[in-house]
This record gives structure tokens, sequence and C-alpha cells, in this order.
């Protein structure tokens, strides 16, 4: 797949697609979608996207984010980008999940107080489908 040049879409399948880790300069974006206001910040440092003002996924470095989908048990999407990433997430607090990357769990993690996760990916330009389960 190819980066988001628009910083944020709306999918035909009511999912999420934004960042673009191949720019320099800073590019933000709000974004208003079914009720919710999103805040995309996106460059080759950093990929960040808020919902109502609360962390929804960081990524660092920048990547670019397709088909993200968050429900009540679960969170789906793929990602492409550049070497090592640090994902970052803002789920639940105090809840327990399964992080799956192309279908193989990677780790059993619970969130902290402010119901964050994190973990690391190798990225390159071809998609890996990440795939995030509660208990």
């Amino acid at each position: 797949m190819a980066v988001i040049k628009e910083a944020i879409v709306l999918n035909d399948d009511n999912t999420l697609s934004f960042g673009n880790y191949e720019i320099a300069d800073k590019q933000k974006v709000e974004f208003e979608a079914n009720g919710n206001l999103y805040k995309v910040r996106t460059h080759k440092d950093v990929t960040r996207l808020s919902k109502n003002t609360q962390l929804l996924l960081e990524t660092v470095p920048g990547a670019t984010v397709h088909h993200l989908k968050v429900t009540e048990k679960e969170v789906t999407f793929e990602i492409e980008g550049n070497g090592g990433t640090q994902v970052t997430l803002e789920l639940e607090n105090d809840s327990h999940y399964t992080i799956y990357i192309d279908d193989v769990s990677i780790a059993n993690t619970a969130t902290n107080f402010a119901g964050k996760i994190s973990f690391g990916m190798e990225l390159g330009s071809a998609l890996q489908s990440v795939r995030i389960e509660k208990h």
C-alpha cells in the first residue's frame, strides 16, 4: 500500500487510515467522523492519532496505519513504516490484552493505570497486520 497523502481518511468500510512517515515537516489535520473529532499529527519522526482529545494510537518514528478499527473487544489495523517502531495505544485501564502481529501472538500484557500499552515492531513497506484482543 502507500502512505496517506491527506493525513487521514475514512475508508468505505468505516475504518480510518492515517499517517505519512515519508514527510519531513509536520502535518496536522483535524477530521470529524461518526460524531467524533480526530486529530492527526504525522511526519517521519512521529504519527499520533487522538480521538476526542484522548490518545488513540502513536508510533515513533512515524508510520502509516491502514484500516484502524476499534471495538470494545478488539483493535485491528495494518501498518507500514521504516525500521524499528514503537507503537503505543490508549485502551481501557487495568485490562488484559493479547497482541498479535500477522496472526502470531507476541505478548500478553496489561494496561497501566492510564490504559496504555506499548510494543515494538520492525516495519517496512510491506503491510503487517496487528490485532489486539481484550480478555
